[in-house]
This record gives C-alpha cells, structure tokens and sequence, in this order.
C-alpha cells in the first residue's frame, strides 16, 4: 500500500475525521508604497489537515502579515497563522521603490462545512495588525476546485512518530533532481534532517515530529543559476540570485511549489536542492531552501529552518543584502532581535544572565575590520567564477577565526543585548555574541532562539509540560 493512500484510508477510519486541506490561491500585487491583492482560485488538497483540531489559533504574535478564518454566521475565530512573504522581502528592495511586481501566494486551512470570512492582515509600524484584504469562502461554491494534479512521485517517510494531528509535519521537497537521482535525493535528505535533529531544541523534541520525503523528477540536473548563465526549468522552479543576491535561493513560482507539495502532510518546507554552489533562504511560514551538496549545507539548512519555522531574524549584518537600510528602529516582530529602545522592557529578560550589561559591549570593531576583508575576498571569488572550493575554504578560514574571537568576548555565552543585527550595524541588537543565526561558526542556537522555536513546536504539537491547547473562542 502506497503512503498517500495509507494517510487517506488512516483519516477516514478514525473516529472523527479530519476536514481536507483547503487552500487558498492569489496574487499579492505592489510597490514600496502600496499594495493590493486578487484572487486566483480556491482549491482544495488531496490529504486531510494535518493539524491538531484544537490548535487552531496562532497566539505567537509572529509573522508580518496574519490571516484570519471566521465563521460567517457567527464571527467566531476557528483558525489563524502569522506568516512572512516574498513580496514583504520584496517591497523594502530598492526594486520596489521603481516598480510594480506580483507575487503568487496561498492560505492554508482546515476546510471549513459552512461559509467562512477570510481576513489578511498587515503588521504596523506600533506592531498591532490592521486588516488589508477580506473575502468570503463558501466551500459550497462551484468554484472550489477538488481535483487531484498529477502526482509528484512516492512519498517517503522519513521519521515517523504517529498520527500527523499530534505532530508536527515536515516535509523535504527535492527540486533539480532527475529520476536517476532519486536515490541521491533520499540520502541527501537523511543525511541533513539527521543534522537537525542534532540541534536543540528539535534534538529532545524530536518524537514531536513527522518527517516527509518528496522529489518530483527533473529533466535536467541542477537549478537555475542566472548570474552564470544557468536557466533550468526545475519542477519547483527553485533560482539562486533572487533579488540579486548571488546566495539567494528561492522559488517564485508558487502554484507549483503547492500543487507538489500538497502531496504530503506538511506544515513546514524546506526544499533541498541539487548542486554545490553555496545558497539559501528561508521564509517564516513559507519554506527554506539549502544546496545540498555545498560544503555548508548542514549549517543552512539549519540556520534557514530557523527562519522558516519561528520567523527568526538573521542576526549577521557584515555581509550584503539585497535589502534596504531601515529608515527607523521600530521593534522588530522577530524574537531574536531587538531595537532596544527600552532595555528596562527587553522581550528577553526573562532569559538575561544576571548582571550582564545592556548593551552589551563585544569587541565590536575588530570583528567588522575582519569581516570586511573577508566580504571582498568573497566578492572577488565571485566576480572572477572561481571554484567553488576557493569560497569554502574562505568561509572555513572565516569561521576558524570567528569561533576563537567570539568565543573569547568577556559575555560569550551570556544573554544580553549585542549591537550588530538585522544587516545593521547600528541600533539592531541580538541576544548572544554567537548563534547559528549570526555566523556558520559550531555553535548552538542561542538561548533566545532555542526559546522561540520551542513555543513553535508547542503551537504544532503541544507542549511538554501537559498542558491542554487553547481553543479557538
């Protein structure tokens, strides 16, 4: 019995089955300045929701936009998830200042029996959100679409831990992996999910996860590359160079990603794609992306599951962004920086290391001094095609030195608040001097971060301390 047809008859044999998987379609269209959105089509998935009934209200306070899933008849809340976007990476490029661009990007939810009231929301400067986009669903509609794509290949378990209610699930999508590959794919996969369950918090949660395995078959090898005249059309469509950055890789073509995916019980992505060339990223309730070859792909993957899955900030800010300098230092919604605007409030006091000062001082200038010369080190590698063995041995010499330098900072280890976040180098601060989210160092998720993603899993598959989940009011 194939995997796709055990989860089905599993869901419909128990004794309350779990609603299908509704999705919703549309286009996220605008500028620096202005945004607005349009619907593409309401589609309803071939599995069953993978969540927990009872844990249908997001009360992290996370994301830059929230949607809301009311019941029409009564205004009672029955689902809602904070979520980032590509088009909200997008809109504070210097791109966005000169031109419209859309984006495709969808909601997911359980599907509901009766008529429901979407509402999108938008993260304000003070952090409250304020509605931008309302509509109604009636699953009822003609419209609604239930037919199953065409399937993406067998779905591998990769670590099973029970019922998808109780968990949470975790899928690995292969892109740029040709049929004769698929072998590789599976021990790719292996080989980096092992890498993350090596890290804590997942390291003692692990039994609260599902793992998933999924590869479409490429035509070619590899995916597309612009900057080196590479153009693959991959089944995700996954692309280095996205907004510029050489580094960068993401997929834009969103319908696809979700039609293959939806082959799967998922709430989390990250899609591994193959090739060597140093890459990543990662969006928070989106997906993350690694190259799974690359001789740094067991610190991205980790490092970008981190931003995917609890919204964490990149706390590095020496290296260059496709981003544009903050004009002013509102508090960030992320839970691992901040703008310190008001140290006696900081979001992480309660995790501080007493008598440690804020801010915090760390040999600030020394640092930079070597960044900067390993920054245009890197630029020129680039520049010049070299091998990809002349970066990984840049970024080997580059950690060998940062691991002893921070490492021997008077608050290494401590909680405070260290000046330099966020692609800033002023007036953003982080919680540890090192972390997997600020450099590709050994070294652990910091405090704060190991804080974070724990709330997360709690949202997905409950918490340890028994605890029963809210309800929806």
């Amino acid at each position: 019995m194939n995997v796709l047809l055990a989860l089905l008859l599993a869901a419909s044999a128990s004794s309350a089955p779990a609603p299908r998987t509704f999705r919703v379609d549309y286009f996220h269209t605008g500028n620096a300045t202005e945004e607005r959105f349009s619907l593409d089509r309401l589609v309803v998935e071939p599995l069953p929701w993978p969540g927990h009934p009872a844990r249908g209200v997001d009360e992290s306070n996370l994301g830059k936009y929230l949607f809301e899933v009311r019941d029409r008849a009564t205004n009672r809340l029955l689902y809602s998830r904070g979520f980032a976007s590509i088009y909200g990476e997008w809109e504070t490029t210097p791109e966005a200042r000169e031109m419209n661009r859309t984006f495709h990007e969808s909601l997911r939810f359980p599907s509901p029996e009766k008529p429901v009231q979407v509402m999108l929301k938008k993260r304000a400067k003070d952090n409250s959100f304020r509605e931008l986009w309302s509509f109604t669903v009636d699953p009822q509609d003609m419209f609604v679409d239930p037919s199953t794509p065409a399937s993406p290949g067998a779905l591998l378990k990769l670590v099973d831990n029970g019922p998808s209610a109780d968990k949470v699930d975790f899928l690995i999508l292969g892109d740029g992996y040709t049929e004769k590959e698929r072998a590789k794919f599976e021990k790719d996969a292996r080989r980096l999910v092992d890498i993350l369950f090596g890290f804590s918090p997942f390291k003692e949660r692990k039994q609260d996860f599902n793992v998933w395995g999924l590869m479409p078959a490429a035509r070619e090898s590899g995916i597309s590359r612009p900057s080196t005249g590479i153009h693959r059309d991959s089944p995700v469509g996954s692309t280095y160079d996205a907004f510029g950055s050489e580094r960068y890789v993401l997929t834009f073509e969103n319908r696809r990603f979700r039609d293959i995916a939806a082959f799967a019980p998922y709430e989390f992505v990250e899609i591994l794609v193959n090739g060597n060339t140093y890459g990543g990223g990662g969006i928070f309730g989106l997906y993350s992306t690694v190259a799974a070859d690359s001789l740094w792909a067991p610190y991205v993957f980790v490092h970008e599951f981190g931003h995917h899955f609890a919204g964490l900030a990149d706390e590095y800010y020496t290296s260059e962004s496709a981003y544009a300098p903050a004009e002013e230092r509102v508090e960030p919604w992320e839970k691992n920086v901040t703008a310190l605007n008001d140290p006696a409030r900081l979001k992480w006091k309660h995790l501080m290391t007493p008598g440690t000062p804020l801010p915090t001082p760390w040999r600030k200038d020394e640092y930079e001094k070597h960044a900067r010369e390993v920054q245009q080190q890197r630029r020129r590698i680039r520049a010049e095609r070299r091998p990809e063995s002349e970066m990984d041995a840049l970024f080997t010499s580059q950690r060998d030195w940062e691991e002893k330098f921070l490492g021997q900072q008077q608050y290494a280890g401590k909680v405070g608040a260290f000046e330099g976040a966020m692609y800033e180098a002023r007036g953003y601060y982080r919680p540890q001097v090192d972390c997997v989210m600020f450099t590709r160092d050994r070294v652990p998720f910091c405090s704060v971060c190991q804080h974070a993603l724990t709330e997360v899993i709690d949202l997905y598959a409950g918490p340890r301390n028994g605890k029963a989940p809210k309800t929806a009011p």
